[in-house]
């Protein structure tokens, strides 16, 4: 199972469960009116051009269903905003902390993450190499290790799948930092 976490508009969630129809994706998003035209087109049946592997779920990061917990095999945060980044760059434990509650044990986070001194953020960093590296101490802190961090491609873009990462155009116009993340297996 994948869960795309503040997914937008969906277009990307929708390639990739199109591309994948024996994987379920998920798409979380605070704003309803921004899922509302995907999910209505994934929601009609297969032979209408549905998509019946895809799922969005309209909740904040700060209030994900219970009901996710322990299933994801990867969750993606592509571009976030608001609450979400602030959480993610200053290392919040309660917000990591519910991301990496979605995984199962040896499951993995994708974080592409973008703020640049145009951005014009209160007390948000610039993302620097050195900037992003010093998330991974925190980050291991709630079980999560870093397992690679890098400037974004156009390739990992495509992959991801968002509309706004392209619109953006990163990373040619903007820089963009790819986190990849895996969930320690527990033992004992």
């Amino acid at each position: 199972m994948a869960i795309d976490i503040g997914t937008g508009d969906g277009r990307g969630l929708i390639r990739r469960a199109r591309s994948e129809p024996r994987a379920l994706f998920i798409g979380v998003d605070a704003v309803a009116e921004a899922m509302r035209r995907t999910s209505a087109r994934a929601a009609r049946p297969a032979a209408r051009g549905g998509t019946p592997n895809a799922i969005f779920l309209v909740a904040a990061a700060e209030q994900l269903p219970g009901a996710l917990a322990g299933r994801g095999d990867e969750v993606s945060v592509v571009l976030p905003w608001g609450s979400l980044l602030r959480g993610l760059l200053s290392a919040d434990a309660s917000m990591i902390g519910r991301l990496r509650a979605l995984l199962r044990p040896g499951g993995t986070i994708e974080l592409l993450l973008s703020v640049e001194p145009t951005d014009h953020r209160p007390g948000l960093p610039v993302l620097t190499e050195q900037a992003v590296a010093e998330l991974a101490s925190p980050y291991a802190a709630v079980g999560l290790a870093l397992e690679s961090c890098r400037p974004a491609t156009r390739a990992d873009v495509a992959r991801l799948g968002s509309t706004w990462a392209k619109r953006l155009a990163i990373p040619e116009r903007r820089a963009a930092w790819l986190l990849v993340l895996k969930r320690r297996r527990e033992t004992g």
